[in-house]
């Protein structure tokens, strides 16, 4: 069984009574949509017409939402139906960022996501959800794709249908029957500086950064927006790890380098493990319940990279403090093999963030090919800015570090602002990146300056780099996390 549904655009009038119906029946708080009606006008006057997209979650067979949640919250059942579990969540968010449709919301009162359930309480008593009864027109179709004799498999075989963003590959189960192409192209259409009943939410005003390839003739003048959702501590915790992770990678060759002393034997450890501890403290501290960080223990999903990471990063942690353990018992032949061994712990450090956020669908700029690399270097530029007031000896093997990694980092930034992409989100999203501004300055212009800058000053004042790098690093991290989340869903 494979449930589904089917939204025959040609019947829907717009009146907004499946949205009435799914907040009444489920309780749904103010500002919160588990499924909406989306408002476009098409045409120029005096020939304008007005279009209409019932929009909510895809119960997709191949579900991104089930496949990042740390603590199996959303899961896949039997019949179809993605269902939610929210005492169970964690509310960090994920979810979030891997659904391509929009199609998750953050309750505030609760403390949890909470999303269309194909109203699964109806279900298990012989009734159709909410919104499929309440339609005027019976224009919400629901039934069992996978049945050649159901009412949803006939009109899809008589019918063309389209499906929402199936560059995804996630198999949507909510098929759309005469409905306007641009009503599924987000960003695609024009936006006006307000909706046709209200102001838009915060989260829909944003300014276009350039002019984007849009659908000619064509307005949305109604539709939804959310928050975003993963902010500064992300973009933190990029950085945080990233210095940890370099000083590890860094650390075998600490005396090339010109590390001598206590600084060359503890110093690459001490920052590995204070900047992993902070890593640590960062993630739960972006938890709507941080209390709640045990079920990544006790109730692990195992296919989330936020789950794979965790462990990486214990492992990583654990190696770091043993090998510190090893040097002050001035058991230096072990502690220089534990290096070894945390360097490429070192690099998984890093680089894991490159795999999670390839579970975040909803986030295209976010699954750069290129991103595994980038973070690695990233990590060898912050480690050797971290290391570098702890140089004690001659020559510019840590300098020589530092500037290498500053330039292909700017290539590969460059490469992520301005390279081919493949899907308009992305392309969106990259838009963003160039033009995000922190005051009167464009982040990522400054983030590139100020990279450059400690580059030099490396050569010639240790601390002054640290402050310029670590400044710059934070301002692109904050853009690239950012811009990721604003080209709209819907």
């Amino acid at each position: 069984m494979r449930l589904g549904f089917l939204i025959d655009h040609d019947r829907c009038i717009g009146c907004h009574a499946c949205t009435v119906a799914c907040k009444a029946e489920n309780e749904v708080p103010v500002g919160n949509f588990r499924t909406w009606v989306k408002y476009l006008e098409a045409g120029s006057y005096p020939d304008v017409r007005r279009h209409f997209a019932v929009l909510r979650c895809n119960h997709c067979d191949d579900a991104p939402c089930v496949t990042i949640c740390p603590v199996g919250a959303l899961q896949k059942r039997a019949d179809g139906v993605v269902d939610l579990d929210r005492d169970a969540c964690i509310a960090c968010r994920a979810c979030m960022q891997a659904c391509p449709y929009d199609a998750i919301a953050f309750n505030e009162d609760t403390q949890a996501v909470e999303k269309c359930h194909f109203c699964a309480h109806r279900l298990e008593r012989g009734l159709e959800p909410a919104c499929v009864i309440v339609c005027p027109e019976r224009a919400i179709v629901m039934g069992d794709l996978d049945d050649p004799r159901s009412t949803i498999a006939q009109m899809l075989e008589q019918s063309e249908t389209l499906v929402r963003r199936p560059e995804q590959q996630t198999g949507p189960n909510v098929h759309y029957k005469g409905v306007h192409p641009a009503l599924l192209t987000p960003g695609g259409a024009g936006e006006e500086s307000m909706y046709l009943w209200s102001d838009k939410p915060p989260s829909r005003r944003l300014e276009r950064p350039i002019s984007l390839p849009l659908l000619k003739d064509t307005r949305v003048v109604l539709d939804v927006g959310h928050e975003v959702e993963w902010g500064w501590p992300v973009a933190m915790y990029l950085l945080t790890k990233g210095i940890a992770a370099g000083a590890a990678m860094l650390a075998p060759a600490s005396v090339r380098l010109g590390l001598g002393g206590d600084a060359g034997r503890l110093g690459p450890e001490i920052i590995a493990l204070v900047f992993t501890l902070l890593t640590v403290a960062l993630l739960i501290e972006d938890l709507g319940k941080p209390w709640a960080f045990y079920r990544l223990l006790t109730r692990p999903n195992w296919r989330s990279w936020l789950v794979r990471g965790g462990v990486i990063l214990g492992v990583f942690g654990a190696g770091v403090a043993l090998a510190l353990a090893f040097r002050v018992l001035a058991m230096d032949a072990l502690a220089d093999a534990m290096r070894w061994i945390n360097a490429p712990l070192g690099v998984a450090c890093a680089g894991y963030t490159a795999f999670l956020f390839a579970q975040c669908k909803g986030r295209d700029l976010w699954e750069s090919r290129l991103l595994l690399a980038h973070l690695l270097v990233q990590a060898g530029f912050l480690g050797g800015l971290a290391l570098g007031p702890f140089q004690t000896g001659g020559g510019p093997g840590l300098g020589a570090v530092v500037a290498v990694c500053a330039l292909l980092h700017a290539v590969f930034a460059m490469l992520e602002r301005s390279g081919g992409h493949d899907t308009s989100n992305a392309r969106q999203a990259a838009a963003y990146l160039a033009h995000l501004r922190v005051g009167p300055v464009r982040a990522f212009d400054a983030s590139l300056a100020l990279i450059a800058l400690s580059s030099v000053l490396i050569f010639i004042s240790p601390g002054a780099a640290l402050v310029a790098g670590l400044v710059g690093m934070y301002l692109y991290e904050w853009a690239f996390v950012r811009a990721g989340q604003l080209p709209p869903l819907s």
